[in-house]
């Protein structure tokens, strides 16, 4: 086992792997990263399951029976996509109970070309709900304007979510609102608190890419220090955001019904720009109550040389407030960064199923 991964875990961190694949899950891959690298969670997204789609033979029976079926391409996707989800939800059902329900989850996305609808993104959270049919899956619903209220419908009816694709501190308040609004309303409802989970992924990488293509431009010494800068700066605070509605009376209300805390989850943490240590986003985020999900290269990199050295956000808000503080001050727009972030982001997902849709259709065709 891992050492390194272990010192993280304790820290209080929940190590979740963001990859999927039915080859991962047949060759007991999964099982052995539970094991041996603290594994306790998995992330999936549309870019996840086009790449798993494209590579070996592992769906090639089921695509075989769908086309002998005659399903629709859409329902094909979804029962390909469900398959692996149901499955490895049931791998980590075992660390689910050991940990009482806060690990051992699964997240699986709506279809991210209804990210700017709320009642399609509604239907779809609910059809995938009942789809996967297992308690420790999460529903994972875009913090776009639209998917608010949709992220608050979902928990009022007992549906546990990942928001994803947050990039601004206002969007990450916005979601908090969306999940304490849908956990009050599933309190009216009677329902039980307790067996509802929610995390928000705010993502990391992507905004020192962005930001940093910014600073270049801009071109000034001081513009050109602040790279690599931005995006441990903009999760710290927004840990510190997280931590000022957890000690909200709104909160302990809700606590003392049942409830379960929202807790972060540190998304996109694989470095881009090769000239940064390859830990960056694992070893500069640590504090108890978070999530990290890593793709497997960064899995690998904090387990063979990550350097977790004690609480890395706490006792560091003031520093990333004069980091925020300096970007304004070199020029770099943080309103105008997320929005593309988000926009970026959400086509990046729609190409991503269109892949799949492809790849999916044309092996429908082969069988």
């Amino acid at each position: 086992m891992s050492e390194i991964l272990k010192k993280l875990s304790d820290q209080g961190v929940s190590i979740w792997l963001d990859d999927i694949s039915r080859e991962r899950l047949r060759t007991g891959n999964l099982k052995g990263l539970i094991r041996e690298k603290h594994v306790v969670g998995v992330t999936s997204n549309p870019t996840i399951f086009a790449s798993a789609l494209s590579k070996g033979d592992a769906y090639d029976a089921q695509i075989r029976d769908l086309a002998v079926r005659g399903v629709d391409l859409e329902e094909a996707v979804r029962a390909i996509t469900t398959y692996d989800i149901r499955w490895a939800a049931d791998v980590l059902r075992p660390v689910f109970d050991a940990t009482d329900g806060v690990d051992g989850r699964v997240s699986i996305e709506v279809d991210p070309r209804l990210a700017k609808d709320t009642a399609k993104t509604i239907a779809e959270a609910r059809a995938l709900w009942w789809l996967v049919d297992r308690p420790n899956t999460m529903i994972k619903i875009p913090a776009t304007v639209e998917g608010l209220p949709a992220i608050t419908k979902a928990l009022s009816e007992g549906i546990s979510v990942n928001v994803t694709l947050i990039f601004s501190l206002e969007r990450y308040r916005a979601v908090m609102d969306a999940w304490l609004t849908g956990l009050e309303q599933a309190k009216e409802k009677g329902l039980d608190l307790s067996g509802i989970d929610s995390v928000a992924s705010f993502f990391v990488s992507r905004v020192d890419t962005e930001i940093d293509k910014r600073l270049e431009k801009i071109g000034t010494p001081e513009a050109k220090a602040l790279k690599g800068k931005a995006a441990i700066a903009n999760a710290r605070l927004a840990f510190a955001a997280y931590e000022d509605v957890i000690n909200s009376p709104r909160w302990q209300a809700l606590k003392e019904a049942g409830a379960r805390p929202q807790r972060p989850l540190w998304a996109s943490t694989g470095t881009k720009d090769p000239s940064y240590p390859d830990t960056l986003y694992v070893d500069q985020l640590v504090t108890s109550g978070t999530v990290n999900t890593m793709p497997e290269k960064t899995l690998d990199a904090a387990a063979g040389h990550g350097r977790i050295e004690g609480d890395t956000i706490r006792p560091l808000y003031e520093d990333a407030w004069n980091t925020m503080a300096a970007l304004k001050e070199a020029g770099v727009d943080y309103d105008d960064v997320v929005a593309v972030l988000e926009r970026e982001g959400v086509d990046k997902f729609e190409a991503s199923w269109k892949e799949l849709l492809a790849t999916v259709e044309s092996e429908l065709r082969k069988a």
